[in-house]
């Protein structure tokens, strides 16, 4: 008689998604977080195998709206398709863009010190009219369209500009609300004055109902499935060019420049970043 081993049941396996950095339309030599680069990893972690629940480690101070709301929407599409839970776990911050990312999961939860929330729309420039002047450098544009020097950063604020460009921002915070409010529904304290882009550290967001609770990934996925379950790490594929920068730079033309375009990125990431004191 042939001996057989008992059934075993395999483990629970949970794919984690990082999203990590600014939300932006990304390109050849800074990806960040948007939609394109994302598609193939967040479509095989609904796809492998057959997933207990897709865990999103978010780590964002925000960016493009845009690509929030596409990532957001493909998250929910895949998550009511094969109907997989999807819970958030946030680090440093989700704020912006990043909390519009933390809402497409079915709870989020946080550390007591992440901060969460600044549910709002900037838009930063610089003025140089003044500078300008004192060189004696004279600026020269001419449009086809009024509208096709709006907020140019070589003239002086108008008046006009400025509300031509909260008429494009009130549109945008509309659909930012809608989306939170789809989300969180009930558990948000309907008392609180919580969309006027104001932030939150993690003990703070709770009894607000931004967020569901204060947990940390391993031990919450644990406590929801169980001490076996797998945690599956998944990541976006960095370029060469950025795992290996001393190399990328020594090659000139079009890495060169793209490199320089790189940098002046780095740099707006890192003020997305401060402006919430990280």
């Amino acid at each position: 008689m042939r001996n057989f081993l008992p059934f075993t049941k395999k483990p629970p396996i949970v794919p984690v998604i990082r999203l990590a950095g600014a939300i932006g339309s990304g390109g050849r030599f800074s990806p960040g977080l948007n939609d394109a680069g994302l598609a193939p990893l967040i479509e095989r972690a609904f796809s492998r195998g057959k997933p207990a629940a897709v865990a999103l480690i978010v780590n964002s101070p925000g960016g493009s709206p845009v690509q929030s709301s596409l990532i957001a929407a493909r998250i929910r599409r895949l998550s009511e398709e094969k109907k997989v839970p999807v819970h958030a776990f946030v680090e440093d911050v989700a704020a912006s863009g990043g909390y519009w990312l933390a809402c497409a999961a079915d709870d989020i939860w946080a550390d007591r010190t992440s901060i969460i929330g600044s549910i709002g729309v900037i838009f930063a420039s610089f003025g140089f009219p003044e500078l300008m002047a004192r060189q004696g450098v004279e600026r020269r544009i001419v449009t086809a369209g009024r509208s096709k020097s709006l907020a140019d950063p070589f003239l002086p604020q108008k008046p006009e500009d400025v509300a031509r460009l909260r008429a494009l921002q009130e549109p945008i915070h509309a659909a930012f609300i809608d989306h939170v409010k789809a989300r969180r529904g009930a558990r948000l304290d309907a008392g609180a004055d919580l969309f006027n882009a104001d932030v939150w550290v993690g003990e703070q967001a709770v009894p607000l109902g931004l967020i569901d609770g204060i947990a940390h990934p391993v031990p919450k996925l644990r406590a929801l499935y169980g001490e076996k379950v797998r945690l599956v790490p998944m990541g976006q594929r960095r370029p060469f060019w950025q795992r290996f920068g001393g190399a990328a730079g020594a090659m000139g033309g079009e890495m060169g420049a793209g490199l320089a375009g790189a940098a002046l990125d780095a740099v707006e990431e890192r003020a997305l970043w401060s402006r919430y004191g990280l």
